[in-house]
């Protein structure tokens, strides 16, 4: 064990001098800014309780006027969300193509893979690692680990690490979040262009090259590139790995190019996002206290009047397999998101038409969703229960059914659209399967709601186990599909 110790050593000094502890503290009390450490500001949480009052005396008084104004309301948020997508469909590919860069012009390279209890797919992401096609001398790989995460240590303590991975170790401290970790390795990096990966992420080979050569392309106002996020086929057709794949699909394949097509910032994925470092720590780093530090950090570039782009090249992850994955993980992404609208509407984003308006179409629109398809769809099940019962005569308005039509339609069509853009061919069964998927939204809407209340900055951790079988991406050899 003293050996392995040893070995550590090296890898835990800083790799661009010695530590700022200032930098460090300010990291960890939220850099000095707004952010998501406070929930909400008490205008805000007034602003809520009085919405809350309101619509307690209005139930009371009156609760079929009340669920008249809650279906109109869920009538506009699901509307907005079915053109939205179909907007986004029907919108071409923004062009992404940039002449690829020699090895002596390629910028210095800093990935970062913040990891917690993941001993199991360590093997799998060094392989990984090793597999991208990038000049070594040019690369910095720092595996970010907990001081408490004793099994992921000796996982790696376990690994003969090539000369471009670095462990870095760290100190123990609140909250105990993923962003927080990446703000202690971003103080380390010596890259020029820094990326996220997670412990279960297989990117392209090419991803970095591409990058690197859009960055080159383009002025210093684009601060980050977002590569898509695809989930790997798993080989057997199972309910919620087959919704988390179209979901995937209509979201970074289709909806993302188009928020860039059409000049809009966009939430940031969790992972495989590539930034300029300087304006990175410019920014301070990554909120430590929000759950969604994807989405906090892609609209705090846009408030600060940098653009965002998307390139081609993926990075293939696996979905959740079961509900006991799938619903802590769903549930901490809506919390992050409520808590990414309250900073920014606490920020000048309101006061930015495109921000303001791209923040509406993205998180607010997918935050209210959430909370509102499960119990109002329920109530539309019940009303129509009891309608068909006396008679058994069934009136649906048909404005209801041409609303529900357009957003199933909407859906399959982005869904479909995305996943041929994967060189992939979308099964029907799973485009129907959507409608059994949207309510279950709401059962962890109501947990992030729950969370957002009583434990704002609990991290609920996704497991990944190793991909069976020796299974493995597809690699992606050319343009995207149309």
């Amino acid at each position: 064990m003293a050996r392995e110790d040893r070995r550590l050593e090296p890898a835990l000094a800083p790799a661009c001098g010695p530590v700022s502890v200032e930098w460090i503290e300010r990291v960890d009390a939220s850099i000095g800014r707004d952010g998501a450490h406070q929930t909400l500001s008490r205008g805000q949480a007034a602003c809520i309780g009085l919405a809350g009052l309101l619509t307690a005396i209005g139930v009371a008084l009156s609760p079929h006027a009340a669920l008249i104004v809650a279906h109109h309301l869920f009538f506009a948020v699901f509307l907005l969300g079915a053109l939205t997508r179909l907007a986004a469909a029907c919108t071409p590919l923004p062009p992404t193509v940039a002449p690829p860069l020699a090895d002596a012009d390629l910028p210095t390279y800093t990935i970062i893979c913040p990891l917690y209890r993941e001993a199991e797919v360590v093997v799998e992401l060094v392989q990984s690692l090793q597999a991208l096609d990038y000049p070594r001398e040019r690369l910095q790989a720092l595996i970010v680990l907990e001081a408490d995460d004793d099994l992921t240590l000796a996982a790696v303590r376990s690994l003969s690490l090539p000369a471009f991975i670095q462990v870095l170790v760290v100190p123990r401290g609140t909250p105990q979040t993923k962003p927080r970790a990446c703000n202690h390795a971003l103080e380390r990096a010596r890259g020029e262009l820094v990326v996220i990966y997670d412990a279960e992420d297989m990117p392209d080979a090419g991803q970095l090259r591409e990058a690197a050569a859009r960055f080159a392309a383009s002025d210093m106002n684009l601060a980050c590139l977002q590569a898509p996020l695809r989930i790997e086929d798993p080989g057997f057709s199972l309910f919620l790995p087959s919704q988390f794949r179209l979901e995937y699909a209509a979201h970074f394949e289709v909806l993302l190019p188009a928020l860039v097509r059409w000049g809009l910032p966009f939430p940031l994925g969790g992972t495989s996002n590539h930034f300029r470092t300087a304006i990175l720590r410019d920014q301070g780093g990554w909120d430590p206290y929000n759950v969604t530090e994807d989405a906090d950090i892609g609209f705090r570039l846009a408030a600060a009047g940098y653009r965002l782009g998307v390139i081609d090249r993926p990075t293939w992850e696996t979905a959740p397999t079961t509900w006991g994955q799938w619903l802590p993980q769903r549930a901490r992404w809506i919390k992050g998101h409520m808590q990414t609208i309250a900073v920014c509407l606490r920020g000048p984003v309101p006061g930015q038409p495109r921000n303001a308006v791209a923040l509406a179409l993205t998180l607010a629109q997918s935050v209210a969703s959430s909370h509102l398809h499960g119990p109002i769809m329920a109530a539309m099940v019940v009303l129509a229960a009891i309608d068909f019962w006396p008679d058994a005569r069934l009136t649906i308005a048909s404005a209801d059914l041409t609303l529900y039509a357009l957003g199933w339609g909407a859906s399959a069509i982005a869904g479909a659209r995305g996943v041929m853009r994967t060189r992939a061919r979308p099964k029907s069964l799973h485009l129907f399967g959507m409608v059994f998927y949207w309510p279950l939204q709401s059962l962890a809407g109501m947990k992030a709601l729950y969370q957002f209340v009583t434990a704002p900055h609990r991290w609920d951790k996704t497991l990944h186990a190793p991909r069976s079988g020796g299974h493995s991406a597809p690699h992606h050899t050319g343009p995207l599909g149309p």
